[in-house]
């Protein structure tokens, strides 16, 4: 199946001057290499209104006004952990329109917010940075036979990392 190409108003405005001319829709189509029922609907479309632009189809319209979009996204810049459905809701109860949680995923993700999930790690504050920091010159000078005595694994520390000495005989 041919993929659909829309006439530009160059080639509209030339089409309807064959058929003023008095040219036949086949001779037209002929030419062009167009559909005859594509000229056939601009030609009646001419006669009927006077005009060949193209009418836009919208679809279905929108629930939302700008406005209400804005709300949204000013929204959701306040509260970074929001989500979606909780979005509709706080717009229901402000604005009184419903709007479903991918309505509003979808606006949100037309002005680039997205949803992220945060990472789990340990923030690094200044305390931790000067806590890491004394804690790696103390153990700079340890050798590979001293660290081959050292487990780490992760816990809930101020560190993040805590270092336990493995008895020798293990």
């Amino acid at each position: 199946m041919a993929q659909r190409k829309h006439l530009d108003d160059f080639l509209r405005g030339r089409i309807i001057g064959w058929l003023e001319c008095g040219r036949t829709q086949l001779e037209v189509s002929e030419e062009l290499g167009i559909a005859q029922s594509v000229i056939s609907r601009l030609w009646k479309r001419f006669q009927d209104d006077g005009n060949v632009s193209r009418c836009y189809s919208t679809g279905r319209p929108r629930v939302t006004t700008p406005n209400e979009d804005r709300y949204l996204a000013v929204t959701a810049k306040r509260n970074r952990l929001s989500t979606a459905s909780d979005l509709s809701r706080q717009l229901s109860s402000a604005t009184g329109t419903t709007v479903s949680r991918q309505a509003v995923f979808r606006r949100l993700g037309h002005i680039g917010l997205y949803a992220r999930r945060p990472i789990r790690c340990v923030p690094l504050i200044a305390t931790y940075c000067r806590l890491r920091l004394t804690w790696s010159r103390e153990h700079a000078l340890w050798t590979p036979q001293k660290w081959s005595c050292v487990m780490f694994s992760l816990s809930p520390t101020s560190l993040g990392l805590v270092c336990s000495l493995i008895p020798a005989g293990l």
